[in-house]
């Protein structure tokens, strides 16, 4: 029964290290914040993502805003030529 006691304390001096070991593992640690929601570094990252992809669509909309309108002077020209064209005649000296 003694040589029991002595197994136990022995399992448990060695199992201390090990156990400190496999606790602070980053897979163990992912595992954890997993479980909990997402890491706050995650949630910056993803913030700023988002910023700058609201940026990049109000940038591609007001180029969007400025090709319709070259479209809508270039559909005048076509569909009346003389209003876009100088007139002939000079202008009186």
């Amino acid at each position: 029964m003694l040589w029991l006691i002595g197994f136990a304390i022995v399992f448990v001096a060695l199992m201390i290290p090990i156990l400190a070991i496999v606790l602070d593992s980053p897979a163990l640690k992912h595992m954890f914040e997993s479980r909990r929601g997402s890491a706050p570094g995650e949630v910056n990252e993803l913030s700023r993502k988002v910023s700058m992809l609201e940026d990049q669509v109000d940038d591609l909309a007001r180029s969007l805003e400025s090709i319709k309108e070259e479209q809508q002077f270039l559909h005048q020209l076509l569909e009346n030529p003389e209003r876009g064209r100088p007139s002939k005649r000079l202008p009186p000296s």
